[in-house]
C-alpha cells in the first residue's frame, strides 16, 4: 500500500511498518480507506524542480501532495523534502523526528480533505496533525 522512494537523499530510518499502520488508523479517523501512497523524500532542489514543474511556483516548500483520491478511498503521492523539514524543525524548536512525523501525516490529512490554505485552515490542519502525533506517541512509538 505505502512505497516510499528517495530521489538525492536517504529514506529516513523509521519503523515503516509502524508508520503504515499509523497512516491507516489516522484514515480511518477521518472515514477514509488507503489505497496505493507513495512518499517521495528529496533534497530542496528536487522538491523546487517539481513545485516549477507542476505548480508554477518558484519556491521551497516541504511537502507536495499530489491527490488521486476517489470517494473515500485515499491515493497519491507524497514528496517531502528532508532539507526544508531539517531546517523547519530548528525554525520552530522541534526535534527533526517530529518535524518530520508531522510533514509524513500532513500530507494524509490533505488526502482526507483538509486544507490549510484558507482563514483558519492552519489551524484546523495544526489541530488534526496534533491529533495524529498524539495517536503516534500513544499507540505506534
Amino acid at each position: 500500500m505505502i512505497e516510499v522512494l528517495s530521489q538525492n537523499v536517504d529514506v529516513p530510518a523509521l519503523d515503516w511498518v509502524k508508520v503504515e499502520r499509523w497512516i491507516v488508523e489516522v484514515a480511518r479517523r477521518h472515514e477514509r480507506r488507503t489505497g496505493a501512497l507513495t512518499y517521495i523524500f528529496c533534497d530542496d532542489t528536487r522538491i523546487l524542480q517539481v513545485n516549477k514543474e507542476f505548480l508554477n511556483h518558484d519556491y521551497f516548500t516541504d511537502i507536495i501532495t499530489f491527490d488521486d483520491t476517489t470517494g473515500r478511498l485515499i491515493r497519491g503521492d507524497i514528496f517531502i523534502s528532508l532539507d526544508t523539514v531539517a531546517s523547519n524543525a530548528v525554525a520552530v524548536g522541534s526535534s527533526y523526528d517530529d518535524e518530520l512525523l508531522r510533514v509524513i501525516i500532513h500530507g494524509i490529512l490533505h488526502l482526507c480533505g483538509i486544507n490549510d490554505k484558507g482563514p483558519g485552515e492552519r489551524e484546523i490542519m495544526e489541530a488534526h496533525e496534533n491529533d495524529a502525533l498524539r495517536l503516534w506517541y500513544q499507540q505506534f512509538c
